[in-house]
């Protein structure tokens, strides 16, 4: 029996075999349906040509054979079409190992597929709190930077984007002042063109700052309603009324350049949902994120999932478009003798994790610009920023009303070296606007 998993590596030793008679039938896409059986998209010039046709031929042979039930049958495993070229360019695709002309498209069942990477936002910036697991106080970590950046008198946009696991508003906002409508909300309207109803009653400015402003966007209003059919909602797309296809991610992004230019914010924040799926995904990849804080915890169960997920945009010929937005956040670290040994375990497994799918490889002719870094060099995406465990922050029920009587000294303390480099890219994109 042949698993899904070795569908590729047979397919390599397939295509090994045939490769004398590959120049002759050109480029190729393996394409791996939804149910993970493959069929071949070939050149339809090969139909007229019995050379070639003998020789594709005996190449779906030993295709069917070495997959079994993940190929489909000899006369139904070729796709002939005019342009495979452009048949690959509508779809993430990448090369079958070293094969210069045999691509690989998966079909996939959700919106999702990390495969493509949007340009950086080239407004407000935009900075997603991400991790592979949940509990490593990441939402914790956004409502206090959101804090300190508004003391600084910066326009903070939050937005709650763990749509299953919602929670933020309630770090930043007590119940009473929590909003009618929340994301949810406006995904669902949208599809029915009610959302520039809801609009201006889904954010709420929270009174935590005195100097500047946090407007919170939560994933669902005060009332929480129906709201797991709503969930089963928001990933529609939606066919507007010339038959154009909107994603779900692309209306997401409609409804953030609305709240921009509504609220004109110095900087957004963006909390996503834990792991790798949809909404991560849409978070991550597809709303012109320009910095991704990568939350981690030491222990394998941190770095395979990072592992998966870099090895996939290298597999792709992604990785380049994003590595640089890339940094990894130390979190809950112990505040005792623990400490040192602890960061010094974290940072060798996040380099190690670097260096073998995001890092160039270094030669003795390798090139000096090289997106490569040192273990120890402070500036690398590997090299972690810190957030020091503290009782105050992991027994919270409601931080809003911690931060009424937050301690700046505790902050810095704790979280200061996130903050810090935050406040960099925020400051930056500040200077940029005032020379216009």
């Amino acid at each position: 029996m042949i698993t899904f998993d070795q569908i590729l590596p047979k397919l390599i030793e397939v295509f090994t075999a045939c490769q004398a008679d590959l120049t002759q039938l050109g480029e190729m896409i393996i394409n791996r349906d939804l149910n993970g059986r493959v069929r071949l998209i070939a050149n339809d010039t090969i139909e007229g040509n019995p050379s070639a046709l003998a020789a594709l031929t005996t190449l779906c042979e030993q295709m069917v054979q070495a997959l079994g039930n993940h190929a489909f049958t000899v006369n139904q495993l070729v796709i002939f079409e005019s342009d495979v070229r452009a048949i690959r360019h509508q779809a993430p695709s990448f090369l079958l190992a070293d094969f210069t002309s045999i691509y690989v498209i998966d079909r996939l069942a959700t919106e999702g597929s990390w495969a493509t990477i949007s340009e950086e936002s080239t407004t407000a910036p935009r900075i997603v709190f991400f991790s592979i697991k949940g509990g490593v106080g990441r939402s914790t970590a956004l409502a206090v930077t959101a804090w300190s950046l508004a003391e600084q008198g910066k326009k903070v946009l939050v937005l709650d984007l763990d749509l299953e696991s919602p929670g933020l508003s309630s770090n930043l906002l007590p119940e009473e002042r929590r909003p009618t409508f929340g994301i949810t909300d406006w995904l669902v309207e949208d599809l029915v063109d009610n959302s520039d109803m809801i609009f201006k009653d889904m954010v709420v400015t929270s009174e935590l700052s005195r100097n500047g402003d946090i407007y919170v966007v939560p994933a669902h209003g005060r009332d929480i309603g129906e709201y797991i059919a709503k969930l089963g909602r928001v990933w529609m797309p939606k066919i507007g009324a010339c038959g154009k296809r909107e994603s779900w991610s692309e209306r997401l992004e409609r409804l953030i350049g609305q709240l921009e230019s509504k609220y004109l914010p110095d900087v957004i924040l963006i909390d996503s949902r834990a792991g790798i799926d949809e909404i991560a995904s849409a978070c991550v990849t597809d709303l012109k994120a320009n910095l991704v804080l990568l939350f981690a915890l030491a222990g394998a169960q941190t770095w395979t999932g990072y592992s998966i997920l870099f090895s996939y945009w290298h597999r792709l010929g992604v990785i380049q478009k994003i590595r640089e937005r890339l940094q990894i956040v130390a979190a809950m670290i112990p505040d005792d003798e623990r400490r040192i040994a602890y960061i010094e375990d974290l940072r060798d497994q996040s380099q190690i994790t670097f260096i073998n799918d995001v890092y160039d490889e270094l030669t003795q002719e390798s090139d000096t610009d090289a997106f490569n870094f040192d273990e120890l060099d402070e500036s690398a995406p590997h090299y972690p920023l810190e957030i020091r465990w503290n009782t105050g922050f992991s027994a919270l029920t409601s931080l809003s009303r911690r931060l009424e009587s937050l301690d700046e000294n505790t902050v810095k303390l704790v979280f200061g070296n996130l903050i810090d480099n935050v406040s960099i890219i925020v400051n930056a994109a500040q200077q940029r606007k005032d020379t216009l």
